[in-house]
């Protein structure tokens, strides 16, 4: 199919101004919070739209897009219609000596929350990962419909940004399906493209040591992103093997920021595994890479994660102390230095977190106005953590003993669960501790109806043998 050159977006530069692509892409993130859009817009986001490369946004950045510039249109933005791009493949590179790239001209809807992943080996050119909308209740959490190819290896091994934009947009897709789906059914796919790009890593070399850089970023990333499928999905194992990967990538490539993200996700983990001094330990590790960072956010998520390893512990002077960290560093707000795979972390995640603190410490009335909170404050773009955030309430509930209403909240989660849309093996586990709990007031007319809708419903929703998940909180 024949292509064109990249044409550059002069209307959305101008409208950019004096900004910085970094100053502008901030504006984006935030217009997007005030309509309830989690968009990633980063500095190269904005360099893809004004360099061409970004004939049109998708849906979610089209609305983001028209609610800051009110009364223009997508081709007054200077973007093509989507009518001309949609089904088009191919984009040639200017004036390039090697190989065209084909990519996703429109990057497809948000709202399907498609995905690609990369060949199994660094010879394959692409293994398609996505999201299609008429098999999407027979296979939960991906389809089949290609989205994206990566290129092949060019001569020598060497890589480019074709390589590394490929792993770094592999990350994203797989966080925005893991966000709108849970990772049953996602895990075993995304192995492949994380293979891929260790498989670069290793062999590959590059001119620039800033895409080797890069390179570094996105497999560590990867690797994080794929262990917490894992993680999710109830492969305490596997998750922790990937995180382990992702931490030794961080110390090679002397990223702070990576580690700061592995330590993160390795004390959740710990703590999930019942290992509650190493999650008190990693995530002071995390913390202590993350001390220049300037993100409070980051702060307050590690903050949480070391008062999760103190309540474990039964320490509810250190846990006390960790919790007041972490609501100290949110109440700074965001800022333009948060990590973009931190986008779950806002006062429902805060308030959920909280809640399993409490509750392992067995206060039990602390820990349901925090789950109440939760899942009041939750935003629905999230829709694993709506059912998350509800299987926390219900639980804290029945422990509580106000079985009624834990009933109620659970056929809620079990509603959710029920959706082609939601599948997490963690849930499911929470899900099936409350009904464990329930059991011994089966005499409750309420109770006794969950109890049987559970019974029904959860093992046609069950992960793969041997997953084994248990309670966890976070994303």
């Amino acid at each position: 199919m024949a292509s064109s050159r990249a044409v550059p977006n002069l209307a959305f530069r101008r409208l950019r101004g004096r900004r910085s692509p970094a100053e502008f892409a901030a504006a984006v993130r935030r217009a997007g919070r005030e309509i309830g859009e989690h968009v990633a817009c980063d500095a190269r986001y904005v360099g893809r739209v004004e360099s061409g490369e970004i004939r049109c946004p998708n849906y979610a950045y089209e609305r983001v897009f028209l609610h800051m510039f009110p009364g223009l249109s997508l081709t007054d933005l200077g973007f093509v219609a989507r009518e001309r791009v949609r089904g088009r493949g191919a984009r040639a590179v200017a004036a390039a000596p090697e190989p065209p790239t084909t990519i996703p001209n429109d990057e497809e809807s948000d709202v399907l929350r498609r995905a690609f992943m990369t060949g199994g080996t660094v010879t394959v050119a692409a293994v398609s990962f996505g999201l299609a909308p008429a098999r999407a209740a027979a296979e939960r959490g991906g389809g089949t419909e290609p989205l994206g190819t990566i290129p092949a290896p060019r001569a020598g091994g060497r890589f480019g940004e074709s390589e590394v934009a490929a792993v770094e947009e592999a990350v994203r897709r797989i966080r925005l399906l893991d966000d709108r789906y849970g990772a049953d059914g996602l895990y075993r796919r995304a192995a492949e493209p994380l293979r891929t790009a260790y498989a670069l890593l290793d062999a590959g070399t590059t001119a620039r040591r800033s895409t080797a850089d890069r390179l570094t970023a996105g497999a560590g990333e990867l690797a994080l992103s794929v262990g917490w499928l894992a993680h999710d999905s109830g492969r305490l194992e596997d998750a922790r093997s990937h995180y382990a990967e992702a931490l030794a990538t961080a110390r090679v490539g002397a990223d702070p920021g990576l580690e700061a993200h592995a330590f993160s996700n390795t004390s959740f983990l710990a703590k999930d595994a019942g290992r509650f001094r190493e999650a008190v330990r990693a995530a002071q590790a995390g913390q202590h890479a993350a001390k220049h960072l300037s993100s409070a956010r980051l702060l307050s998520l590690l903050a949480m994660r070391e008062a999760a390893g103190w309540a474990g512990l039964g320490d509810r002077t250190a846990c006390e102390e960790a919790l007041g960290r972490a609501h100290t560093q949110f109440g700074r707000g965001a800022s333009d230095a948060d990590p973009e795979w931190m986008s779950f972390f806002g006062a429902p995640e805060l308030e959920f977190l909280e809640a399993q603190a409490w509750s392992l410490l067995g206060d039990g009335a602390r820990a349901v106005r925090h789950a109440r909170r939760a899942a009041a404050l939750n935003d629905p773009h999230f829709a694993r953590n709506l059912a998350l955030y509800h299987a926390q309430l219900t639980g804290d509930l029945a422990r509580g003993g106000a079985v009624e209403e834990a009933a109620a909240v659970g056929g809620r989660v079990l509603d959710l669960l029920d959706d082609v849309e939601v599948r997490s093996a963690r849930v499911q586990a929470m899900l099936a501790d409350t009904a464990r709990v329930l059991h011994a007031r089966r005499d409750v007319p309420e109770v006794a109806a969950f109890l049987a809708r559970h019974r029904s419903t959860v093992p046609a929703l069950a992960p793969d043998p041997g997953t084994g998940a248990g309670p966890g909180g976070g994303a």
